[in-house]
């Protein structure tokens, strides 16, 4: 039988879906290229933001529009947080975010009885659902260590849709390291709050140091770390461990104490500034990207400011701009929102501050000998990023999976 994923949302979807594809492989089911040609179709949503959830609503009701006789499998933070809704869309197998690593079985087991099946649990307090892949459909692979989240960040309804904290077992990841250290030369690190790992004492930096151990790989990477997670154990490992990328994402959201305040970070401006300080004392030319919302809730037009001159001033590689998304059940719910056009005006001056210093640091390195994963090879030319995460082309076909030595222009 013929099998179509869709994946939206964040890289931990991704592993999971991953890990979904390679188990219904291995039973025996093939892919199909279209979900209109699949016998069965999976969703694996996002719920992040209010087009998150709409993009995976419409999407579902397009495969019962275009491929009504299919069996269809709809899973995730989007399911999670409106079971009611996708509940009348007549869907074969409709399960949250608990459980996923069971989709392979309930599917078979659809496939024997014609049941329809339907699970949600709400509970935040569950155990690490281990996952294990082998090859991971790009060049860099990913590792889900960890799930969960105990911020509770105001605007953030994720702590409630994906539970606490947990972490994987660590002499487990190394095993899937090592696996996929036989097709991959960069590992990514991943989770919901990855920087919280924590197996029976052994924390984020010690699955980084011996992931490093691995000879086949060459780079490891983060999907994103909190700055106040950013330790003397840490700084330690980005000054010694050649292996770590020269990239780090840490999402800032607001450069502005009244913002950061109403949204429950767990820092000031002024500890931000501090800390990016201390990385680029290690590593002056580390690329340092970040998330920003705008239109936060009470956020005024000093505030706005605030961010954008702070922006500016940690000269950041890449800003990921997200106007505010009201989440019911949050805290900023229940404050009082920002003007749609105010949130859209103050996009736009963001993302072309981005696009500015993005520039700014990509230029700084024309010349330069630059090492990059190659990932993809088409019409000649071949494409990848550095460990810093630029984007280089180069007019020759180079062999895919590999790093080379790059003079960028």
């Amino acid at each position: 039988m013929l099998v179509y994923i869709e994946t939206f949302g964040c890289k931990v979807n991704a592993y999971e879906s991953n890990y979904i594809k390679q188990s219904l492989l291995a039973s025996g089911f093939l892919l199909a290229s279209s979900y209109k040609e699949a016998d069965i179709v999976i969703v694996n949503t996002c719920t992040v933001t209010n087009t998150a959830d709409s993009k995976c609503k419409k999407y579902v009701r397009r495969i019962k529009r275009e491929n009504p006789n299919c069996l269809l499998v709809v899973a995730g933070c989007s399911v999670q947080n409106n079971k009611e809704d996708y509940s009348k869309m007549d869907i074969d197998i409709l399960i949250g975010n608990r459980y996923k690593s069971k989709i392979p079985e309930l599917i078979n087991n659809y496939l024997e009885t014609k049941e329809k099946y339907c699970f949600v649990d709400n509970n935040r307090d569950l155990n690490f659902e281990n996952m294990e892949i082998e090859t991971f459909n790009h060049t860099r692979a990913f590792i889900k260590i960890q799930d969960g989240c105990d911020n509770f960040c105001s605007y953030c309804i994720i702590p409630f849709m994906r539970g606490k904290c947990r972490s994987k077992n660590f002499d487990d990841v190394i095993k899937e390291a090592k696996k996929l250290s036989l097709n991959h030369q960069e590992i990514v690190l991943t989770g919901i709050h990855t920087g919280s790992y924590n197996d029976n004492g052994k924390d984020l930096v010690d699955v980084i140091n011996a992931i490093s151990e691995i000879p086949e790989i060459k780079r490891i990477r983060l999907s994103s770390v909190e700055i106040t997670e950013l330790n003397d154990k840490f700084m330690m490992m980005l000054k010694n461990n050649s292996k770590f990328c020269n990239h780090l994402h840490i999402p800032m959201q607001a450069g502005s104490n009244h913002v950061l305040s109403l949204m429950n970070r767990k820092y000031d401006v002024d500890y931000f500034f501090k800390k990016i300080a201390e990385i680029r004392n290690i590593r002056p030319d580390i690329a340092i990207s970040t998330d920003i919302i705008v239109g936060f809730p009470e956020e005024n037009d000093q505030d706005f400011l605030d961010t954008y001159e702070n922006a500016q001033k940690l000269k950041f590689s890449k800003i990921h701009v997200f106007p505010y998304s009201k989440r019911n059940g949050t805290k900023a719910s229940l404050m009082k929102e920002v003007s749609s056009k105010e949130k859209t005006n103050r996009a736009h001056k963001l993302l072309e501050l981005s696009n500015i210093l993005e520039k700014e640091y990509n230029d700084s390195f024309k010349g330069k000998t630059l090492d990059i994963l190659v990932e993809e090879v088409k019409d000649g030319k071949s494409i990848g990023h550095s460990s810093n995460y630029i984007r280089v082309e180069v007019n020759k076909e180079l062999e895919k999976n590999k790093i080379y030595n790059i003079v960028y222009k």
